[in-house]
């Protein structure tokens, strides 16, 4: 099977509701006209009301009652008062999300403890439980917070950027929960669960909503009794809104939302003991998505000297990177990168750009030796702003089938099947560089191939302007990237659980699990492109380049020639050298047994012990990224086209987790109902592979070299919590206590253009409360509080982008040759001895960070060796980890998106009408600060941040409608919740996450029965 899979291209430009949505509309609509006419033709009044079903009333009880409606969670796989359940849990109902205003997974953080959320780069999320999440960036690395639909864990999901609909519950729980929810649950699990269908009567409703930012909803859902032993259920969701994010060089609003869901359910009882369900949910997208926002940057102006010896303007460059360590707050972090040391600039503006000579006789250069392309630019300090050549464009397809089966197989004992299936597939496109480049190129319409006789040098840059087949012409720097990948899952698991009047209950069962996924990740530059055909393309300067095919012999002995792709963005061969691909291909076996026992000594005390033991095998693919190699000493690579892979990397696993829980449900005169639990659990999430790196030739180009495999991660957690009902359920208080022992916790930062995933050892603790009270009908108050330690293990060392001499003064900051991707350090009195002679040989610093296609390096016999006085410098053996720079202790530094506390606060009061209601609700969130990454510079400190959502919702319930205005973010918040740091080869920003702005909405819901 070919490992090259293309994305649709026939996607349609924008989203409607579907034939389905449509279908479901004039379903509703006609039913509403039957029960008008048989409302008419019934002359008890009482008669003709309209028949809600159980679900609407108990939430109409619940609302008229001045006690706390009770929640049921299916936690250990069983449905249960939450009240019982020895776990700390958030739980919210489709009522609760729908009143909070949780819309997507991410908004789940304003009403929960401990929990923090953040989009982050590649079209990924990082949702974190007790400060502990997926920081590891690898199509390997399975999710520390299970996401599970309907119970069913998924590896690759869109749970968290499609918006909620018809929903019964989504729970959080919190803790490892490996036993039953899977291997990877190492800090919690997520779990939405769908309504599925009833066979209480024909239920329907439509919902739609209109907004700010020209936003548009629509909703709906028909439930369906076909018979009393079959039931149907369709659901459906559609959102189009303008973008958050002004692009001031287009001048369009990118970063809307275009996306619709529909799910269509299928129920089956044949009788009391069976059950079975068949759910099929499809989520479907296609806008100007954003997968990253603002880019922050302060300025590297770069150094004026080395060791006393003055810096020339094109030295400086070779010696600055970029953007420096700072703060993300203030008016100095909206600048642009130095881009006059980005390797691809600086190979340009030397003698690999040479297009020719001048008239005069001078050399002509593609761009000139040490031109900024962001020299003179300045940012908006506006965080909603942007300024790019290119707007994004993203398109996603997701489907979920899930068929579940129950049967009673014997008194009190039940076999439970559930199998799922997934696709996904999605395509993502933006400017990597969020800052419009000046223009850079020098035209070439005049430049001479040679000077006597005359003769005319190919015209590559005419009017100063190149021609890139992927991006376009431009007389500036064009810097896009492009992420797709297709996914699939398929898992089945078997249970059989009993619930016998006795002491003594257990929970055993079985789980399958396979994923695969196929992921591709494109860095576009239009100077690549001219590189490829100005040096390697042409037998001599100025000649007219050949047009290179793949296994093309060299125009110039030991130059290959490179491959360029010559098709669009949107129908690449993949083949081409004139661009950067990170192919990840890779898949995932699992299977596990696993089992709970409950024995209930006393009538108040119960022990819980479960017990799993997972086989994980992973095979991952390496292939290694190939841009601007090829053949020869002078390509630096093995190939000049195409994508060999290396030998499949297997790795395996056989792991045992568990937990031991000991509850005591003491009976006290000051509550109604009091749970006092300790436990014990053991966590697992298994390694990977870290992305491949580049496809060098060792003995021409030198790369520091990494073990690909990254370690598994394991927990050993403690709890103690306490659960109470009190004031006769007027008022709920549940607690807890944890502390958590991490080993190997997974890392990932981008090197040599990859991905590398460390492991370190961590502590987490903390403390979470979690208070409702509904002291009369009228009034309801809820609230929760979550305090967090953490601390990364002592003597634990990592190398940090950012600060790579840890301020040593005796080394100096080195930009690599084009072909390399990461910084360098060096002794700071051999680079001095250098500049002595770069105002004749540029090129000489290159050669610093190790020896490459145009600088063999100061190692024993090379010809530089005249430049130090004979003395070699090998930074493999003389600096420090191969010349990548000093590892920074991290131990005792605080892990990444871990605020210490987390605050939020939801009073709600209802005024009651003779046929109607309205309540006035508040949902206030308070987060504190944290750090984006292990090292705490001080451009990885986050600022506590708030958001307060407010609501007023009219309901009347004999005809099922409500009416609802609301504010989200009421303060228009633009807090950074996350950041990335770009690669060393890109100038080192931060890609900034924000908040949503200010919406305000107004919906209509109407019921039908």
């Amino acid at each position: 099977m070919s490992m090259h899979r293309r994305f649709p291209t026939n996607w349609p430009r924008r989203l409607s509701p579907t034939p389905l949505a449509l279908a479901l509309f004039a379903a509703v609509a006609a039913h509403a006209g039957t029960g008008a006419d048989d409302a008419d033709a019934v002359a008890d009044p009482q008669q003709a009301a309209p028949q809600r079903t159980a679900a609407q009333k108990s939430s109409a009880a619940a609302n008229n009652s001045s006690e706390l409606a009770t929640i049921v969670v299916t936690a250990q796989k069983k449905e249960e008062n939450i009240q019982k359940v020895p776990i700390a849990i958030t739980a919210f109902s489709g009522e609760d999300l729908i009143n909070r205003k949780i819309e997507t997974g991410g908004d789940l953080v304003t009403a929960t403890p401990n929990v923090s959320f953040t989009k982050t780069n590649f079209a990924m999320y990082n949702f974190q439980i007790r400060g502990i999440g997926t920081q590891a960036l690898s199509v390997t690395t399975d999710p520390a917070v299970a996401v599970s639909f309907n119970s069913s864990p998924m590896i690759r999901n869109r749970l968290f950027e499609q918006e909620y609909f018809d929903v019964s519950n989504v729970e959080v729980l919190r803790g490892p929960q490996g036993t039953l929810f899977g291997r990877n649950a190492t800090a919690g699990v997520v779990n939405m669960i769908p309504n599925l269908p009833n066979f209480d009567g024909f239920e329907a409703w439509i919902k739609p909503e209109v907004g700010n930012y020209d936003s548009k909803r629509f909703s709906g859902m028909v439930n369906l009794p076909i018979s009393d032993t079959l039931a149907f259920r369709a659901a459906g969701a559609w959102t189009d809104r303008s973008g958050y994010i002004e692009n001031t060089v287009t001048g369009q609003n990118v970063d809307g939302r275009n996306l619709f869901s529909t799910r269509a359910s299928l129920a089956w009882k044949p009788n009391d003991s069976v059950n079975a369900s068949l759910v099929w949910e499809h989520f479907y997208e296609h806008d100007n998505r954003a997968r990253t926002g603002k880019q922050l940057c302060h300025t590297d102006t770069g150094t004026t000297s080395v060791n006393g010896v003055a810096t020339s303007k094109v030295d400086s460059a070779h010696l600055n990177q970029g953007c420096l360590d700072g703060s993300l707050y203030g008016d100095s972090a909206y600048g642009v990168p130095n881009g006059s040391g980005l390797p691809w600039i600086l190979a340009a503006s030397t003698a690999v750009g040479q297009t020719g000579a001048n008239p005069n006789g001078t050399i002509a250069y593609a761009i000139t030796p040490g031109t900024d392309p962001f020299q003179g630019l300045t940012q908006s300090k506006d965080l909603r702003k942007i300024a790019t050549t290119y707007d994004p464009q993203f398109r996603a397809k997701n489907d979920i089938v899930q068929f579940n089966f129950d049967a009673e197989v014997g008194k009190g004992l039940k076999f439970v099947s559930q199998t799922l299936f997934t696709r996904d597939s999605y395509y993502s496109t933006q400017d990597y560089a969020r800052f419009q480049s000046n223009p850079i190129f020098n035209a070439t319409d005049n430049v001479l191939a040679t000077l006597n006789p005359a003769v005319p040098a190919y015209n590559i840059l005419p009017n100063g302007v190149y021609c890139d087949p992927q991006l376009g012409c431009s007389n500036r720097q064009l810097m896009v990237d492009l992420n797709t990948a297709y996914s699939k899952q398929w898992s089945q698991e078997f249970r059989l659980q009993s619930s016998y009047d006795g002491p003594f209950n257990f929970s055993v069962g079985a789980n399958y699990l396979y994923y695969e996924i196929n992921e591709n990740y494109y860095a576009f530059n239009n100077i690549f492109t001219l590189l490829s055909q100005s040096y390697y393309n042409r037998s001599s300067i100025g000649s007219t380049p050949i047009t290179c095919s793949p296994g093309q012999p060299e125009p110039v002995a030991g130059r290959g020639c490179i491959y360029i792709d010559p098709n669009p963005i949107g129908q690449l061969n993949g083949q081409g050298h004139n661009y950067f691909r990170s192919w990840n291909v890779a898949d995932t076996r699992s299977v596990a047994l696993f089992g709970e026992a409950y024995w209930q000594f006393t009538d108040t005390l119960k022990l819980t012990a479960g017990l799993r033991v997972t086989d994980d095998r992973k095979t991952t693919t390496p292939i290694p990224s190939q841009a601007l190699l090829t053949t020869g000493f002078a390509g630096g690579g093995t190939v000049n086209s195409g994508y060999p892979a290396l030998p499949d990397i297997h790795q395996s696993w056989t792991e045992p987790t568990g937990r031991l829980v000991l509850n005591w449900t003491p009976q006290t005169s000051f509550t109604d109902s009091t749970l006092v639990y300790a436990s014990y659990s053991r966590g697992y999430k298994a390694g990977g592979t870290n992305s491949p790196g580049v496809g060098a030739d060792p003995q021409y180009l030198y790369f520091a070299q990494r073990d690909p495999r990254y370690k598994p991660e394991f927990v050993n957690a403690f709890e103690l919590g306490t659960k109470n009902v009190l004031a006769g359920g007027k008022l709920t208080v549940n607690a807890a206590l944890f502390y958590n022992d991490y080993k190997n916790y997974q890392v990932s930062q981008i090197e040599d253009r990859a991905t590398l995933n460390e492991n370190f050892d961590a502590k987490t603790w903390g403390a979470e409360l979690e208070v409702a009270w509904k002291p009369v009908r009228e009034f309801q108050l809820s609230g929760a509080l979550g305090l967090l330690g953490t601390r990364v293990g002592p003597n634990q060392y990592s190398i940090d982008p950012m600060n790579r001499t840890q301020g040593n003064p005796d080394w100096v900051l080195v930009r690599p040759w084009m072909q390399q991707a990461s910084n360098c350090i060096a002794p700071a009195a051999i680079v001095a001895k250098l500049l002595q002679f770069t105002a004749t040989r540029p090129s000489l610093l290159f050669g610093l960070c190790g020896k490459n296609p145009f600088n063999p390096g100061f190692g024993p016999g090379s010809p530089n060796l005249r430049f130090l006085g004979g003395v070699p410098y090998d930074p493999l053996v003389d600096a420090p980890n191969g010349g990548q720079g000093f590892a920074a202790n991290v131990g005792g530094n605080s892990l990444p998106n871990a605020p210490h506390i987390t605050l939020s606060i939801s009073p709600q009061y209802t005024f009651f009408f003779d046929h109607s209601n309205l309540t006035l609700r508040a949902d206030m969130y308070y987060q504190g600060e944290s750090w984006a990454r292990i090292y705490q510079d001080k451009i990885d400190r986050l600022h506590d941040w708030g958001n307060v959502n407010v609501s007023a919702t009219w309901y009347q319930p004999e005809s099922d409608l409500t009416v609802q205005l609301y504010v989200k973010n009421a303060l228009n918040g633009k807090a950074i919740t996350g950041t990335f740091l770009n690669s060393d080869d890109t100038g080192l920003t931060s890609n900034v996450f924000i908040q949503d702005p200010r919406i305000i909405g107004l919906s209509l819901r109407k019921g039908f029965y």
